[in-house]
């Protein structure tokens, strides 16, 4: 089982908004008062607080899984379901968190610090609240909207003034032991400490906390060892204190080179953005283990080397406590610089929120290729919540989401993207919910489609008139008259006597008949029009036949 937790994620889900009821009042004599349907309860909210008492997060370790309670639904009578509390959940200070994505959420450097990283749902609207002038009795209610559902990611930053960086079995625990009243593990063997211990020291008027690390080997930065895992602990601190072992009996160490083997490290460790880097930090060097007399002797060869390079450099025994005091002391003077420069900052901007633009939409409308044609994809806040906040077999509270949509301005936006009737529009993202899209039309001009500059509005117009009605029927008959006149001519050739062709009086008649039957039902003509518009051409042609 771990003991020490520095990243967990958490899986958060808050509660959903209790649905709104519809209801209908009676009373005596008044079997039907009016919507009486109350609202629906909001979901709890999951925060996050940074408490100065609480200095793990190993709890949330081993429960992960978090969940606040679900509101209330409304009831008849206009009673409105309960609100649900939110659900508090205390962490460390010094803990940063993230989205799911890694984007930083909050900083929690300060205690007290709350931020709310579930919504709630909210509750849904009864049907007394639905009513309107226009509306008097709704037959509908507004569901509640799910709580947001999800992760975040929480990352513990030890806060401490000072941290101890070397080398594994360099004396950094023992040093925190004999210089505060923490007891971390100690062991005759590398690797003891396998995750960050603080201790608070007191050095006269000035108390500030010290942080040892787990220990650096050379390539940490590629992975070796513990690498730099545990490094996100160092961020905060104002300065670095180099453990250097001078009675390690490995080959071809040395204080000196075990120093340079370690700035590498630091060096290779990249810092947040507007954080000072590692190595322009304030740096002091403990020479350790000078109880044993031959790391006296190598403390006092490399001291005049280490002096050269800037550094101050102490020698102490953590065993004896020789040279600790003065450490301390000079630790806590670098300390109290680092928080007067702090305090003479300028303090950090202020987060100013400034109102949505009036011209600014609520929503957007995305054009996605497919299959079977293009989808129209809608994503806002507005429309994605009403759509949760429809019950769809309710064909009152369809109507309703539709007249909101269309008063949001959705239709049009989706009219210019190219949107026509019986295109597919999904509201959300991923699978959402898909529509067949018929337009609300409350005028024929605004599903005009034509290329840009032109109009098909202004195109001339091709319908009939009754003037080319009455010349196309006078080409009808003129052709009719050529046809009886031909047939005229052949009976007197004789042709059509002698039965060559087949052809009769019976025949003639007939034929004329169809030809004034086909030619006056084509022209949409009624009888008595045809046979009145008919009579002088056909008098004219049995004059002539006779």
């Amino acid at each position: 089982m771990a003991t020490f937790v520095d990243q967990v994620t958490l899986h958060l889900n808050a509660g959903n908004g209790g649905n709104g009821c519809v209801s209908i009042k009676r009373e005596k004599f008044k079997p039907l008062a009016g919507p009486d349907g109350g609202n629906g309860g909001n979901g709890g909210d999951i925060v996050l607080v940074s408490d100065a008492s609480t200095t793990t997060i190993l709890d949330f370790h081993r429960r992960p899984h978090r969940t606040s309670e679900n509101g209330g639904p409304g009831m008849g009578d206009f009673r409105n379901g309960f609100s649900s509390e939110e659900l508090e959940l205390s962490v460390p200070v010094g803990t940063v968190v993230k989205d799911g994505e890694g984007n930083v959420l909050a900083d929690m450097v300060e205690p007290g610090i709350r931020i709310v990283v579930a919504a709630g749902g909210q509750g849904g609207l009864g049907n007394a609240a639905l009513a309107s002038s226009k509306r008097k009795a709704p037959g509908f209610a507004l569901l509640g909207t799910p709580g947001w559902e999800g992760d975040v990611f929480l990352e513990l930053k030890t806060v401490a003034d000072v941290a101890l960086v070397g080398y594994p079995s360099a004396g950094k625990s023992s040093l925190v032991a004999a210089m505060s009243a923490a007891k971390p593990k100690i062991a005759d063997y590398p690797f003891t400490t396998l995750h960050p211990n603080l201790g608070v020291v007191q050095a006269g008027e000035t108390r500030y906390t010290i942080a040892d690390v787990p220990g650096l080997i050379e390539g940490a930065s590629e992975g070796k060892g513990l690498g730099l895992e545990f490094l996100r602990h160092v961020e905060r601190c104002s300065a670095l204190l180099h453990v250097l072992d001078c009675a390690t009996l490995e080959p071809g160490r040395d204080p000196v080179s075990d120093l340079d083997i370690i700035l590498g490290e630091l060096a290779a460790y990249p810092v947040p953005e507007g954080q000072v880097p590692l190595l322009e930090r304030p740096q002091l060097i403990a020479l350790n283990k000078i109880d044993v007399p031959e790391a006296r002797e190598l403390a006092d060869f490399v001291r005049p080397d280490l002096e050269a390079r800037g550094y101050r450099v102490f020698e102490i025994s953590t065993a004896s406590h020789e040279g600790l005091q003065g450490l301390s002391f000079a630790l806590a003077e670098v300390v109290e610089e680092a928080r007067a420069e702090a305090a003479e900052e300028a303090a950090a901007p202020r987060i100013v929120i400034r109102p949505k633009a009036v011209d600014e939409t609520d929503f957007v409308v995305k054009v996605e290729g497919g299959s079977f044609g293009n989808i129209y994809r809608v994503l806002g806040s507005k429309p994605e919540r009403w759509v949760a906040q429809t019950d769809f077999t309710n064909e009152e509270a369809i109507g309703f989401l539709a007249d909101r949509l269309a008063k949001l301005g959705v239709e049009d936006e989706l009219f210019r993207s190219g949107a026509v009737a019986g295109s597919t529009v999904v509201i959300g993202a991923g699978n959402g919910i898909i529509f067949d899209w018929e337009p609300t039309l409350t005028s024929t001009a605004e599903l005009v489609t034509a290329p840009r500059g032109t109009d098909p509005r202004l195109n001339p117009n091709e319908r009939r008139t009754n003037q080319t009605r009455r010349q196309r029927y006078v080409e009808l008959m003129d052709a009719k008259a050529a046809a009886r006149a031909e047939l005229v001519r052949e009976k007197e050739a004789g042709l059509w006597m002698d039965g060559a062709d087949g052809l009769t009086e019976r025949d003639y008649d007939a034929a004329d008949g169809t030809i004034d039957t086909a030619e006056g039902t084509a022209d949409g003509l009624v009888a008595n029009d045809s046979v009145a518009a008919d009579a002088p051409a056909r008098r004219t042609g049995e004059g002539d036949h006779a």
